[in-house]
């Protein structure tokens, strides 16, 4: 869908400004009263990486000012064939040869992106004489786009690299521009990869993985197809919950994780149900925006620790995955420490004053796994594929994976084996 006047102008009329978060116009919500300001004065110390940010419908046509800006002469464009067919590839591409540009094209990416995938592209761009990298895409695009980043700077094979901090050298300047609402890959230190012969995903976390620029033109979600617009939407709204009640959530993650459960709850079933309502696109776009922020800020839990190794051994689509878990996560943290998720369900529109926290984080997992079902997700890892004998080595897989350290309680292999076990 490249630019036109007419499609450009379809969500500039939903486009209330720069201000268009604090009005009811795009159905978004208003001031919270549930004490959220105590998260903003509580003293407590507090980190924060982001990218430079270009937000907006139309802003894919910044691309290559963006990328000039970060000292590219002939940048590497990762995509998928998805992209292409859809168009928005030649709208980029000619952005940037607009700005004297001269990319070179990789599109040879899968979902949930594989080793030996990412070691292919690293070879062409090693070739090609090229220097800042481009993800345009979903998560698997913008993930490869961060492992040939990698390979480029540090050498070796991309499974070395797991774990966090384990990137020391320098990368080449990345630029990111999602093409769903989901995955927060585009704003977050995060790069996930398939490991093929272990038949799992392993998580690197660095600083140096976040991009330079973000580049988030919410035009670009209306060619997803319905399947993914529900799972990378699902996986959001884990990004928001899991990122709350981290170990490692500080006022600033709170402030955005918040923010983006009340969109994603709201909107994403109208994104759905109502694809051509320009005013929910946007508020995906946002949410997903923030969701990434808080998480890659405060990092995640066992959903996503669970998760990963499911759709690492069945190569299934990871926003389905949390979607099946974090019903059975909420439940089983909440039984330590239920009162983070107060806030949580509150900004999903559930009714909180006088409700007990464990109440509260009870109708929490509810709402979560009703919304699953109104997207057709479905009930159970069983009907995914997974069986009982191999929950075993998913949870002996789980407690390996970086995501595990912050979840809010202490969880054993015993744990993680009844998380799987009940969520089949």
């Amino acid at each position: 869908m490249p630019t036109s006047p007419e499609n450009l102008a379809m969500f500039e009329s939903d486009w209330p400004g720069a201000g268009w978060n604090r009005g009811k116009s795009a159905g978004l919500p208003g001031p919270r009263r549930d004490g959220d300001l105590d998260t903003l004065t509580s003293g407590r110390l507090a980190k924060f990486h982001a990218p430079e940010i270009v937000f907006g419908p139309g802003a894919l046509a910044e691309l290559g000012h963006c990328t000039a800006r970060t000292g590219a002469r002939r940048p590497f464009l990762v995509t998928d064939p998805g992209l292409i067919e859809a168009g928005w590839v030649d709208e980029a591409v000619a952005y940037l040869r607009q700005s004297e540009l001269q990319p070179a094209l990789w599109h040879g990416v899968t979902p949930n992106p594989k080793d030996h995938e990412i070691e292919a592209a690293f070879t062409r761009y090693a070739e090609s004489g090229c220097d800042v990298i481009i993800g345009l895409g979903g998560g698997s695009s913008i993930d490869a786009a961060k492992g040939v980043a990698i390979l480029s700077g540090n050498g070796g094979r991309i499974l070395g690299y797991e774990g966090v901090d384990k990137v020391v050298r320098p990368i080449p300047p990345t630029v990111m521009v999602p093409s769903t609402s989901g995955t927060g890959a585009d704003v977050s230190q995060f790069a996930i990869v398939t490991d093929t012969a272990a038949r799992n995903k392993i998580t690197i976390i660095s600083r140096t993985l976040v991009p330079e620029i973000s580049v988030i033109d919410p035009r670009l979600l209306t060619t997803m197809p319905d399947w993914l617009n529900a799972t990378t939407g699902l996986d959001a709204l884990t990004h928001g919950i899991e990122s709350f009640v981290s170990r490692a959530n500080n006022p600033l993650t709170d402030r955005h994780a918040l923010h983006a459960v009340a969109l994603i709850t709201r909107h994403l079933p109208r994104t759905q149900f109502r694809p051509a309502e320009t005013a929910s696109r946007l508020a995906m776009a946002q949410g997903s925006l923030e969701a990434g922020m808080a998480f890659t800020n405060a990092i995640l839990g066992a959903t996503h620790a669970m998760s990963h190794q499911v759709g690492g051994y069945l190569d299934a689509p990871h926003g389905v995955l949390n979607a099946v878990l974090l019903p059975h996560v909420i439940r089983f943290n909440a039984e330590v420490s239920p009162a983070r998720f107060v806030p949580l369900a509150a900004a999903c529109g559930i009714r909180t004053e006088g409700v007990p926290a464990g109440e509260a984080a009870l109708l929490l997992a509810d709402a979560v796994r009703q919304l699953a079902d109104d997207l057709g997700v479905p009930k159970g890892l069983a009907s995914l594929g997974v069986t009982e004998d191999i929950v075993p080595r998913l949870a002996r897989m789980t407690i390996k994976d970086a995501c595990l350290a912050t979840n809010p309680r202490a969880v054993g292999l015993p744990d993680i084996e009844a998380l799987f076990r009940a969520a089949l």
